[in-house]
């Protein structure tokens, strides 16, 4: 699959992009024996990509994450030298890994000139190329979705082959301007803006790696999760269409959703300088003596967290985004334990929390029998399916439904006559109206969200009903079949 762009000519020789599907990278080849390779490392539960690019025995990796050994497991099986790693921004939605990155391969760590960040790194001046790196890398100011962002632009023979964009054009979209607080947002606006189109000049064949995409809340719109070319986005991406500054910024700043509350420490974090990921090896701890202090976060399938779970335990399905749900729905680095089943990737989830400064994952439980073992009781509730939902709300006029779908999910569609309050607002209290005596049945698009409501709405003293799987979209679908 050729990327979006084409063949280019250089020097008479020629120049393409080649995509590798099954190893997410992406292959610059300028003539046998000097290749340029990119490879993608995506982590979809935060909608983010970290890149490693590799040319004539030297390498460079891009916007690191905090669990950096996979990173440097790419390296040595490339048996290359890596010379930089480049950050593009401070980040607001995970912990770098790139201060630790560096460390441990001795290689230069480069930071946006005006980060001020408080630990050694090289800084990044707007034009002015880096030395030392396996290829020309070039660092362009573009400020928008961060006051000090740097886009670097990748020169192959004095040819610009590649831009990594970070949080500034995006595939798609462009990096939200918001993260850094309301009375901010419409200035970096009007820098993203001039940011973004400052990225387009760019001759139409640059390929486009950005840092978020599908996924991220750092983006301000819906954005592709994939690669692009500077000329692909020339052609769809809508925010290089708005016809001034002042249409970018209305655009931009118009419908933005909610951003975990945990983003507010990544920032310092990040600034002040990110330590090296906690080992994510688990203490197998006795359900009878937990820690006072800690919330139990219960991975195991939905199914059986309905079925009974331990009382005021938070339930996230085991995915690639229980990290994201715990860190907005608990306090920042509130200890946690995790209930789990036999076979579940712990660790992995423990990495997850590592990602986002997490870092007091003490344990895991297997199972609730343990925990009645030990004279503790269970709760539970009942789910139905959309099916059943549609049903009911067809056969009764005062049917209690909360949807707990994000902002723009219930102004797209929702069902008449529901209640609403988006999942991270339910730790603040419930939406009025809801009577307390009656059961509430539960909804949001898949039922993942409508599973992680029920701690909040049982601690309230709430009978539950979750519908899961599939959500408000479904139920609606079925309605609209039952009346046509």
């Amino acid at each position: 699959m050729a990327l979006p762009g084409g063949r280019a000519k250089h020097a008479g020789k020629p120049y393409r992009w080649v995509s590798d599907r099954v190893g997410h990278t992406e292959r610059y080849v300028a003539h046998p024996g000097r290749d340029m390779q990119i490879t993608t490392f995506r982590t979809d539960g935060l909608g983010d990509s970290t890149y490693l690019l590799t040319h004539d025995g030297g390498g460079v990796v891009v916007d690191p994450q905090r669990d950096v050994g996979r990173f440097e497991q790419a390296v040595l099986d490339a048996g290359i030298r890596l010379t930089h790693v480049l950050e593009t921004h401070i980040h607001n939605d995970y912990v770098s890994g790139g201060r630790e990155l560096a460390r441990r391969t001795g290689a230069r760590l480069v930071l946006p000139a005006a980060a001020g960040a408080a630990f050694d790194h090289f800084p990044a001046f707007h034009k002015e190329d880096l030395p030392g790196g396996p290829v020309v890398i070039r660092p362009l100011h573009t400020p928008g979705h961060t006051p000090e962002h740097v886009s670097y632009v990748i020169l192959v023979e004095g040819e610009v082959v590649a831009v990594f964009s970070g949080g500034s054009l995006l595939v798609g979209s462009a990096g939200r301007p918001d993260l850094l607080g309301d009375d901010r947002a419409e200035q970096l606006a009007r820098l993203q803006y001039l940011s973004v189109h400052r990225l387009a000049e760019l001759p139409a064949e640059t390929g486009l790696y950005p840092t978020h995409g599908e996924g991220s809340f750092c983006t301000a719109s819906g954005a592709g999760r994939t690669v692009s070319t500077i000329g692909m986005e020339r052609r769809t991406n809508p925010v290089l269409a708005y016809p001034d500054a002042d249409a970018f910024v209305a655009g931009q700043l118009a419908g933005l959703q909610p951003f975990p509350s945990y983003y507010a420490h990544m920032g310092p974090i990040n600034l002040m300088g990110p330590e090296p990921l906690p080992s994510p090896e688990l203490d197998v701890l006795d359900p009878s003596d937990l820690p006072d202090d800690a919330r139990l976060v219960d991975i195991r399938p939905g199914g059986a967290y309905a079925a009974g779970h331990i009382p005021g335990s938070l339930g996230l399905e085991m995915s690639d985004q229980v990290a994201v749900w715990a860190g907005w729905l608990l306090p920042f680095d509130n200890p946690v334990v995790l209930v789990a089943q036999p076979g579940q990737d712990v660790e992995e989830v423990a990495r997850q929390f590592g990602r986002i400064g997490f870092d007091s994952v003490l344990g895991v439980v297997y199972g609730v029998s343990g925990w009645v073992g030990s004279g503790g009781a269970l709760a539970s509730f009942e789910t139905r399916t959309t099916d059943e939902l549609a049903a009911a709300m067809a056969a009764r006029d005062d049917l209690q439904v909360l949807d707990v779908r994000s902002p723009g999910e219930w102004e797209e569609c929702h069902l008449e006559g529901s209640l609403y309050r988006y999942l991270p607002h339910l730790k603040d209290g419930l939406p009025e109206g809801l009577d307390r005596s009656r059961e509430v049945w539960v909804t949001c698009g898949s039922g993942y969200r409508a599973l992680a409501a029920c701690a909040f709405l049982e601690a309230a003293g709430l009978r539950v009903v979750v519908v899961t799987p599939g959500g408000v979209p479904d139920v609606l679908e079925r309605l609209s079949r039952k009346t046509a």
